[in-house]
């Protein structure tokens, strides 16, 4: 089924996922046959994911593990395809039952997909139904990032961020909202970031949960002065700065020592050989996120005891997407995207961009990498119109705490409706 959206004249095309049995059987088939390395010398995280870990998680993967559950909870939802600047890009498009919802796009992260975000369609577009008032709905449109899942891979270079934000812009005009919210974490919040900096018409405002550019003064503290090439200078500078902030500092330096963004950044074809093969390949470097996520997967896989909704099965469910649709490297070229424009940047001397005019909110989750502090927030997005710290929730706060979440996007676009 397809439809012409109104004054548009671009197809909008109904989409429903369907794999064969062919390739979950080879995918079982994959997993049985893998190839262990020995296990790890040491008896805590430090040489990485831990073969105790990985093992359990195969075992349920290949014997208990149903793909066709999660198929049928994506096929339940409305779902389309749309192409854009010569991309198809699929996105999951929700419309609330009350007439004055805010529309509302979210944008999802690496390692995660629009799997992370499921739970918090019915708590967005139903609050009645879930604690809320009819005055907190909203209409939700989540795409998957090019490259990622159902949509399409770039097959030139040039899809980082700031080409996602006006293809997100150009997808919210095609369905007709004239007045919006953004959301994202991770690189959700590069692409938010960006649509925050150009402004289309009809965005009100966005939300981040993640810090993904710091003020000036916290790169030349993290990185030294002076940044040649991409080659970073790790000195912490700690003079005039909170307890908080240092501790903040301490943990952004951190995230470029991961190593993942350091092979993704540079090498993201290198990957692709082995992760688009190996079934456990593929779920171990997943895995190898950050240590709070990897704790409580690890927790689900050998315990049976997830925390909040980070059970096995959706954990499954977005491996398994990424696997069957053989996303490993065509996502983490988003990596390589940024790093080429970060030390383009760098070699031209570029000041950094104009603050975002637009308001924005900014929610700190507990578990996350690094806690942005207040002060780095106000000086990155002067339009702080919310702040706020919540108790509990990590990286992926939508997929592990879903109605914490919904109230987070409610309190923060209240004053937008």
């Amino acid at each position: 089924m397809a439809q012409t959206m109104a004054g548009s004249g671009t197809t909008v095309r109904s989409f429903k996922v369907d794999i064969p049995d062919s390739e979950l059987n080879d995918l079982r088939n994959r997993i049985n046959a893998t190839k262990w390395p020995e296990r790890e010398t040491v008896t805590d995280t430090s040489q990485g994911v831990q073969l105790a870990t990985l093992q359990a998680l195969a075992r349920y993967w290949a014997s208990e593990y149903d793909w066709r559950k999660c198929e049928a909870k994506l096929n339940a939802l409305p779902q389309f395809k749309t192409e854009i600047d010569g991309l198809n890009v699929h996105f999951i498009h929700v419309k609330s039952r009350h007439e004055d919802a805010l529309p509302l796009i979210i944008t999802h992260g690496w390692p995660g997909s629009v799997i992370e975000l499921l739970e918090v369609v019915g708590p967005l577009t139903d609050p009645t139904a879930h604690g809320g008032r009819a005055a907190d709905a909203f209409h939700l449109v989540i795409p998957s990032l090019p490259g990622y899942g159902f949509s399409a891979n770039p097959t030139s270079a040039g899809w980082g961020p700031d080409r996602v934000a006006k293809a997100w812009a150009q997808l919210m005009d095609r369905l007709g909202y004239t007045r919006y919210v953004a959301q994202g974490g991770d690189q959700g919040a590069s692409v938010t970031d960006a649509m925050g900096h150009l402004g289309p018409n009809g965005l009100l405002g966005i939300h981040l949960n993640f810090l993904g550019s710091v003020p000036p003064n916290v790169l030349a503290a993290a990185f030294g002065d002076a940044i040649i090439l991409g080659k970073f200078r790790f000195g912490i500078n700690a003079r005039n700065k909170t307890e908080e902030e240092r501790e903040a500092l301490t943990r952004f330096v951190g995230i470029y020592t991961r190593g993942y963004i350091a092979e993704m950044g540079e090498h993201p074809q290198t990957i692709g050989y082995g992760l688009v093969d190996s079934p456990a390949g593929l779920a171990a470097w997943m895995l190898d996120h950050d240590a709070d996520s990897y704790a409580k997967i690890s927790q689900a896989f050998l315990d049976g005891r997830p925390t909040g909704d980070l059970t096995r099965d959706r954990v499954l469910d977005n491996i398994t997407l990424y696997w069957l649709t053989r996303s490993a490297n065509s996502a983490a070229r988003l990596y390589w995207e940024e790093a080429r424009s970060t030390v383009a940047a760098f070699k031209q001397h570029q000041k950094p961009p104009a603050p975002v005019s637009l308001p924005v909110a900014f929610t700190v989750f507990p578990g996350e990498i690094y806690q942005a502090p207040r002060s780095w927030v106000e000086k990155v997005y002067p339009n702080l119109i919310y702040f706020n710290k919540v108790d509990k929730g990590g990286h992926f706060a939508a997929w592990e705490e879903p109605d914490l979440f919904a109230t987070e996007m409610r309190a923060a676009f209240g004053s937008l409706r």
